[in-house]
């Protein structure tokens, strides 16, 4: 059998996409699946589906789309730093993100970015620095972030209890969002039983159930085919213009030309 990686290299060039972008696509994709351990068609889906949500990232942003002026800051950053043992991965990284505003993080892997995105979520501490967030937090993983033997609607209802929703209000709501990203009938299916690309649809819904203030999404279209990826920023838009701040990590150079500010990280930073 043909290797994943294979062939969906040999997608991405039929597509048109030129060398140095997909010898770049590849390498994070084979780098994700090695930090996760995730098989890549677990990952990302089918490698022909997953080429079209990469060539959908290089299509420039309609330029008449107008945005909303940037309003407070919702969360502030400052003099982030954190070590894994001898290793600083972050050093003394600073960011605002304001009402009706995305930005992405993009840098190179192991640059810090999860983990940035987890210390902002408050789910790492920092050895130095703080964080200011203004409202309430929706934070989406990479992968993970599920429990295996709880179905969609379980999902929903346990999230939504955190917001004092009742268990058919918070069903309603999740299978609203899921179908938001053409996932129409969620179903009973425990999580487990899941692929990966609609994982991310139950984390991402997750994410958003709580109607947060605050976005923080790590990668979250992985597995995505073409059309929930383009549902997908779809949603990121429609929230910023409803004053929410939105931080998305990346690494697709080519979909910033989506967002509004760019914190790239590395290892002078």
């Amino acid at each position: 059998m043909q290797d994943w990686f294979d062939v969906f290299r040999s997608a991405l060039l039929r597509r048109g996409v030129p060398h140095a972008t997909v010898r770049q696509v590849v390498e994070e994709a084979r780098a994700h699946t090695g930090d996760s351990g995730e098989p890549p068609l677990s990952a990302f889906g089918g490698p022909e589906a997953y080429a079209d949500a990469v060539v959908a990232s290089l299509t420039p942003t309609d330029p008449g789309r107008t945005r909303a002026p940037r309003g407070d800051v919702l969360l502030r950053a400052r003099g982030i730093t954190k070590r894994f043992g001898r290793r600083t991965v972050l050093r003394d990284v600073a960011l605002d993100v304001h009402a009706g505003e995305v930005l992405a993080i993009v840098g190179a892997n192991g640059c810090g970015k999860s983990t940035l995105l987890k210390i902002c979520a408050g789910m790492v501490s920092p050895d130095s620095g703080t964080v200011e967030i203004a409202g309430r937090v929706g934070y989406c993983p990479q992968d993970g972030g599920t429990i295996e033997f709880l179905t969609a609607d379980e999902h929903f209802q346990l999230v939504g209890a955190g917001r004092g929703l009742g268990r058919a209000d918070a069903r309603e709501h999740g299978r609203t969002w899921a179908g938001r990203l053409d996932w129409a009938d969620p179903g009973a299916t425990q999580a487990r039983h899941l692929s990966g690309g609609t994982r991310q649809k139950l984390n991402l819904t997750m994410s958003a159930l709580s109607e947060p203030d605050v976005l923080l999404l790590d990668e979250p279209y992985q597995g995505f085919d073409r059309g929930t990826y383009l549902n997908f920023w779809d949603l990121v838009w429609a929230w910023r213009d409803r004053g929410r701040a939105v931080v998305v990590v990346t690494h697709l150079l080519a979909e910033l030309d989506k967002v509004d500010t760019v914190l790239t990280l590395g290892e002078s930073r």
